[in-house]
């Protein structure tokens, strides 16, 4: 019996997952990986599918992007009731690829992650190591999250990156990558919400914020090159946050060229904090993004906490 399940999501990289995955399977089959493999046919397959491989498997590949990988890593936890999962490999086919971006080697800022000939040769190779994990719970929960929690891998965050993601979803989907990346941003550039928040780190006093975004990462990059939080790293035991201030249409341009290059960490508009638990709060509902999802679109409070070296990642 296959000891590896190979989950692949056929719509990721608007098509580019269903393109090239053949020659995945051919390398992986080539390479000496024994495996079954499933598609995805509905939102939060990935999650079903995942959650149920321990047991049977000892790793879940996730062919796709990264609401593919995010899925993925949600069923594991669930799975592993936040105890140490099995083997999660990824196998970088969606439109941005964040998450790839931190597995070693670890893209360099302003970089792109590996290529999937490379992944095959990590699922090959069986080395491993362990990442942390971000949980969320919102309040109320979420329609996808009816039990409130929701786990991610390589970050979340409100306001401005919220609504880009939610726009996303309406860009002609023959813009790919950086070009489909950047029709949102210009989009979301029209009507983008200013979000006041109650943020509290860890056991310190919570303060309030006006801001046009906040980000609360494990990760690095989002969007495909937008390097929000340049310094993290995936296992560190803690969250890197990114604080804009509440700014004007001129300063959020000249924010984005920065950003692509990771050169904001100084810039007045932007704080950065670390912490291993983030309360959120805001009188409005918030819109949250989650490594490309929106698991919830009305919430008005989030308790976000760092599982560290939960999720074991293939290297």
């Amino acid at each position: 019996m296959p000891s590896t399940l190979v989950i692949y999501n056929p719509i990721a990289g608007r098509g580019r997952a269903a393109a090239q995955w053949p020659q995945v399977e051919q390398a992986l089959r080539q390479a000496g990986v024994e495996f079954d493999a499933v598609p995805t046919q509905a939102k939060l397959d990935a999650v079903r599918l995942a959650r149920e491989a321990p047991g049977r498997y000892t790793a879940v590949v996730a062919v796709g992007g990264d609401g593919t990988v995010h899925e993925v890593v949600n069923g594991l936890l669930q799975a592993s009731k936040e105890g140490e999962t099995i083997a999660l490999g990824v196998v970088p086919l969606g439109n941005g690829d964040d998450f790839a971006k931190v597995i070693p080697p670890q893209a360099p800022v302003g970089g792109k992650p590996f290529e999937w000939p490379e992944a095959v040769r990590k699922i090959a190779g069986g080395q491993t190591h362990l990442f942390d994990v971000g949980r969320m719970v919102g309040d109320p929960p979420g329609r996808d999250a009816p039990d409130g929690i929701r786990y991610f891998a390589n970050g979340m965050d409100v306001g401005f990156g919220a609504h880009a993601a939610l726009n996303f979803t309406t860009i002609p989907r023959f813009l790919t990558g950086m070009t489909a990346y950047m029709a949102t941003v210009l989009k979301t550039m029209i009507a983008y919400p200013t979000v006041r928040l109650s943020i509290q780190l860890d056991e310190q006093p919570p303060f309030e914020q006006a801001t046009s975004m906040t980000a609360i990462t494990n990760g690095r990059c989002f969007a495909n090159g937008f390097w929000v939080c340049p310094q993290a790293e995936a296992d560190d035991g803690l969250f890197d946050l990114m604080v804009a201030d509440a700014v004007s249409r001129r300063t959020i341009i000249g924010l984005i060229p920065k950003i692509t290059h990771g050169t904001h960490l100084d810039d007045s508009h932007i704080k950065m904090y670390r912490a291993r638990r983030v309360v959120l709060g805001s009188q409005a509902p918030l819109l949250v993004e989650a490594d490309g999802e929106l698991p919830y679109k009305g919430t008005h409070r989030l308790e976000l906490e760092l599982l560290p070296s939960k999720l074991r990642v293939m290297v």
